[in-house]
């Protein structure tokens, strides 16, 4: 992640940079922003009803733990 001093850049190369890695902008040291490289695929799904809705179906379904869920993958003997 780099670091950026909005005095001393301009949006096109936080733009540019931040196809490599998350840019952080500061104001007197300060964050301030952090700019990203854009994921069509999750702002596609971050608006798609279907998918929420999904999300939701799942978040009611009853969980199991880590350790149950083990044993029903482990082998059988």
């Amino acid at each position: 992640m780099r670091q950026v001093s909005l005095e001393k850049t301009d949006l096109a190369s936080c733009v540019s940079r931040a196809q490599r890695e998350p840019v952080v902008v500061t104001r007197n040291r300060k964050p301030v922003a952090l700019i990203v490289r854009l994921d069509v695929e999750q702002v596609e799904l971050g608006s798609n009803d279907r998918f929420w809705k999904l999300i939701a179906s799942r978040r009611r379904q009853q969980t199991i733990s880590r350790d149950k869920l083990e044993q029903m993958l482990a082998p059988k003997k």
